[in-house]
């Protein structure tokens, strides 16, 4: 009988998967590609180990477990042949590794996965990142950590306390986080107002779960958080947008929209707007506040780190404001321990926790018990706060130095504002350089640049950058910013001409808009 299949394959003995496995996979390969078909005849085991250069013993074994599985049957002194049971299936000669899911996916949040997965720190390779904002975790005090590891280990497995417990977080660890609001943001709240998650970026897709209906509006500022975005998106809402000037968002921009439609919620970063680091003053404050009273919308206030601010005590939150009904405050543990951490708590009602709780079950069922009781240890011990001290002087003089470079390498090619806190400059570019064309110098550098059109609603293009220095040393950063400034040189001679048409600050606005906001500072 003529068998013509040829099986193509070259065994691998450097492999986990032993050689006639390998054999077992790519024949079963080609059944299920439709490339052998029912009633196909295999070739002889001699004349197949030979083929492949290997032990006649091998095929024989490869062939009784493609028997032994239904995929091939026997037939005494007539050969093996791909069993008449298996249904008919379509030959593609195509050869692809990558074969698309058989259902049909959302692609909500695709992009921020692709770009999480991206290196994005600092490698032995020369390539230097400037995060969004991110810690530096060499900061972090190894041994105060594991000890207190340590001890939550110890007295949990002691105490049989490592099952399932309240999806809301450790009661401990709740308390803890009330009485840090109450004492340093000035909340009133209580162990109930608190849900422990993993990180900020849960908070904010609980918030979008429990506000969100489809078709609802939900307002962000022009220059937004993406994954906050996406987040929103991903429950059905459509999506807003808010004025955003150099005093951050624009409360009559707001206002007009309000009076157009229903507005759900309203996503802000009033302690440092992410990513223009402007700080909201006290009048914008109060009127977002009483927007909030009059239109019956919910505040999501992101409170991503009030622990790094440097000139003066931080500026009291939203949420502080009597606003318990009107705001949804999230805050995050890991920025000043590490991201990796993964813990973050919410802040509300307690009928919007009792809704948390209820959606954590639907997810995780509750978070790290272990983690809990090692960073509650943390805060009761006083380490943490002696942590931030010490990490806060180091990032003092980081941003002091991150600053100075900037204006030594890059000059009047861009301008900023020195930050009072957080992790970052936003820089606004000149006309001498867009942003797009240095975001790409500076990656053929080495140097990894958010661009502000990452921040946009849309992608469209924003003359501004944010320079995330947390976590990068200065003999980093002034090689970074070395390269950087040597990109945008060689940017500059390329000519204006063929620029972007790109917004100063951070988007185009309206005049009247700039107007009172002149107006109310």
């Amino acid at each position: 009988m003529l068998r013509t299949w040829k099986l193509t394959l070259r065994p691998e003995r450097n492999r986990s998967e032993s050689i006639h496995l390998q054999i077992v996979q790519a024949i079963v390969e080609d059944i299920r590609r439709g490339r052998l078909v029912s009633g196909t005849a295999l070739p002889g085991t001699r004349a197949l180990a030979d083929d492949l250069g290997v032990n006649r013993k091998t095929v024989v074994l490869a062939y009784d477990e493609l028997t032994a599985q239904g995929w091939i049957e026997t037939e005494a002194k007539r050969g093996s042949f791909v069993s008449s049971r298996l249904p008919a299936l379509e030959f593609k000669p195509e050869a692809t590794h990558e074969r698309p899911f058989p259902v049909a996916l959302s692609d909500d949040g695709a992009s921020l996965y692709h770009e999480a997965m991206s290196p994005g720190e600092a490698n032995g390779s020369g390539n230097i990142a400037f995060t969004d904002g991110v810690p530096d975790t060499r900061l972090i005090p190894f041994d105060v950590l594991s000890r207190a590891f340590r001890h939550a280990l110890v007295s949990s497995a002691r105490a049989n306390a490592l099952g399932y417990a309240d999806p809301r977080g450790t009661p401990e660890l709740r308390e803890a986080i009330a009485a840090m609001l109450r004492a340093e943001r000035a909340l009133n709240v209580s162990a109930d107002n608190i849900c422990v998650v993993r990180g900020s970026q849960m908070g904010i897709f609980l918030a979008a779960r429990l506000l969100t209906r489809p078709g609802d509006t939900i307002a962000f500022e022009t220059l937004s958080y993406p994954p906050a975005r996406a987040a929103f998106l991903s429950c059905g809402a459509e999506l807003a947008a808010i004025e955003l000037d150099q005093y951050g968002l624009v409360p009559d921009s707001l206002e007009a929209l309000c009076r157009k439609k229903p507005v759900r919620a309203v996503f802000t970063t009033p302690h440092h707007q992410f990513p223009t680091t402007v700080t909201m003053p006290a009048d914008r404050r109060l009127r977002l506040l009483d927007l909030a009273r009059r239109y019956g919308f919910v505040i999501v206030e992101d409170d991503y780190d009030p622990e790094f601010h440097f000139d003066y005590k931080p500026v009291l939150p939203l949420a502080s404001m009597n606003a318990s009904e009107q705001v949804f405050f999230i805050g995050s543990l890991s920025k000043v321990l590490a991201p990796g951490l993964r813990l973050g708590y919410i802040a509300a009602s307690k009928e919007a926790i009792a809704r948390c709780a209820a959606q954590i079950m639907l997810i995780d069922r509750q978070g790290s018990a272990l983690t809990e009781m090692a960073v509650t240890e943390l805060m009761a011990s006083g380490e943490l706060k002696r942590h931030i001290r010490r990490a806060l002087r180091t990032y003092e003089r980081r941003r002091d130095f991150c600053a100075e470079c900037v204006r030594r390498e890059l000059g009047d090619k861009v301008s900023f504002a020195v930050p009072g806190g957080g992790l970052a400059l936003w820089l606004t570019l000149s006309g001498q350089v867009a942003a797009g064309e240095l975001v790409d110098r500076a990656a053929q550098a080495g140097i990894r640049l958010l661009a502000g059109r990452q921040f946009s609603p849309n992608g469209e293009d924003v003359q501004g950058v944010r320079l995330g220095y947390g976590n990068l040393d200065e003999t980093e950063m002034a090689s970074a910013l070395a390269r950087l400034g040597r990109a945008a040189r060689r940017d500059s001679r390329a000519g204006a001409g063929s620029r972007a048409q790109g917004f100063y600050f951070p988007l185009r606005l309206a005049r009247r808009s700039i107007s009172k906001a002149r107006q109310l500072a």
